[in-house]
């Protein structure tokens, strides 16, 4: 996850896009204090559902949102095109049975329906749904002045409303890297409200003057009995300096059931403390969160942009690259020789982008822009597995160009690749948390026993992806395992 901005706290109508993270600004400090605490006062194991039940006069959790019931029998799909998430050449003629919340069987296009109930799809195109894996559930949609000012039941409602414009954009399943989504995640898993599969990596673990570290000068130093800042103790972050101490804090987040574990590997354009060139944990460290990530089968990721920081952390196990846009060709060459996968964002320094006050970070900006080209280029020589997501922050103008940030990549591979990066390529990442999955199943494919998560949309994605740019009218029918969110065919 992009890095933490400090300044920003100076002009608090500053606001976040892609372009650059602000993971670390004080106002995410405010923010999580002020989220947590108020989340803790009500019920201390209760989360989001908690602030929920409040408005359902302390019952039971009741639905927010309508959750669609799941056919009562089984369901084909019928005369339709068929991207299947592998990049391949769309296949015509075909139907698609869905039993449950499963894809039950690829069939020709006059297959008899046996029993179940057909949704002829007009021939359009029929398609995964999409997955984000730089995505943050809880603070996407939140703008700065309204996360310091606004009451605590208004913040987890933002964020829950937006979980379900998330959905229905077509993002199916999100991977969560950083903040406590844990609660929203149980919500929208026991249908209380609408919104995405999440991926959880819960607290950042960030080393003293790390990306993570959001603490205020005048807290430094701290003494080793001193307790837990603020943020630390509400699960925003974790600081660990030490083996021993990245060890125990790894063990926390898998404890409060992350799917995947978080490090910050090194500084951010938006960082006042850790600048972009920084390297943070030492190799030592960072295998300590590594091996206790795979101890419970899953795997560590890290924010990191510089070669330095790369190769140490790919030297330590570390299994997924976040950003990683000043890499250089052996870095680049390491990644593809280990087997890890680069999960990049479009910082292309363009209308989606930071605007910065000051000309160190607009130069810093303008260096990972440059390197987010040569990233590209250097994904597919060394054929990297290469990840799609957003990270957009603090950006409530900017959620619904969510899929935009995915059009973008045409500039660098063909529309079936793109298609592809964002539905199986993504699935095959999340499926690296092996037993830690909380959603057991192939995502991102259409293939039969794959969870139907899925898309009918109109446009033809061998010539552009111009149909992701409004999804409101070009997405016909959203599915989430088995259920129909919409349907406009």
């Amino acid at each position: 996850m992009p890095p933490p901005a400090h300044a920003l706290f100076q002009s608090p109508l500053a606001h976040h896009t892609h372009g650059a993270c602000c993971c670390g600004s004080p106002l995410l400090q405010r923010f999580h204090e002020r989220m947590m605490a108020d989340i803790s006062r009500r019920q201390l194991m209760g989360g989001a559902a908690a602030v929920m039940a409040l408005f359902a006069g302390l019952r039971a959790p009741m639905a927010i949102s309508a959750q669609p019931k799941r056919s009562s029998g089984p369901l084909l799909l019928t005369n339709l095109t068929l991207f299947d998430g592998s990049g391949a050449a769309l296949r015509e003629n075909v139907s698609v049975r869905i039993e449950e919340e499963h894809i039950q069987a690829i069939l020709p296009g006059d297959a008899a329906p046996e029993g179940a109930e057909v949704i002829d799809c007009g021939g359009r195109v029929l398609m995964p749904g999409l997955i984000d894996a730089h995505w943050h559930t809880t603070l996407a949609a939140i703008s700065q002045v309204a996360a310091m000012t606004a009451d605590i039941g208004y913040v987890h409602l933002v964020a829950a409303q937006e979980a379900e414009r998330t959905l229905m954009r077509g993002v199916t399943s999100v991977r969560d890297v950083g903040g406590p989504s844990f609660a929203l995640k149980r919500a929208i898993d026991e249908g209380i409200v609408l919104g995405p599969r999440i991926f959880p990596a819960g607290a950042m673990i960030s080393q003293t003057s790390g990306h993570g570290d959001f603490r205020m000068r005048y807290e430094i130093p701290r003494a080793n009995n001193a307790p837990l800042s603020e943020q630390e103790r509400q699960g925003v972050a974790a600081i660990a300096d030490g083996e021993a101490e990245v060890l125990r804090r790894t063990r926390e987040q898998l404890m409060l059931g992350a799917s995947q574990i978080k490090l910050m590997a090194g500084g951010g354009v938006a960082s006042t403390y850790d600048p972009l060139d920084s390297t943070q944990f030492t190799e030592r460290e960072l295998r300590a969160a590594v091996e206790a990530a795979e101890d419970w089968g899953t795997y560590v990721m890290v924010h990191v942009y510089t070669p330095r920081g790369i190769q140490r952390a790919l030297r330590a196990g570390v299994k997924s690259i976040e950003h990683g846009q000043l890499a250089d060709e052996d870095s680049a060459r390491m990644m593809a020789g280990e087997g890890a996968w680069w999960s990049l964002q479009p910082f292309l320094q363009d209308e989606d982008s930071n605007v910065y006050p000051d000309a160190a970070r607009r130069e810093a900006q303008r260096q990972v822009a440059e390197g987010t080209i040569q990233a590209y280029e250097l994904a597919q020589r060394f054929d990297i597995k290469t990840a799609w997501g957003t990270d957009i922050l603090f950006n409530p103008q900017n959620t619904p160009n969510q899929l935009r940030q995915l059009a973008k990549l045409t500039r660098f591979y063909d529309p079936l690749t793109v298609l592809a990066m964002a539905t199986g390529r993504n699935g095959e990442l999340l499926a690296l948390s092996g037993p830690r999955n909380p959603y057991p199943g192939t995502l991102g494919k259409i293939e039969p026993g794959a969870l139907a998560d899925l898309l009918l949309v109109d446009g033809d994605p061998t010539r552009n992806l111009d149909f992701l740019h409004d999804p409101e009218r070009n997405l016909r029918l959203i599915m989430k395992g088995g259920r129909i969110y919409k349907n406009n065919v």
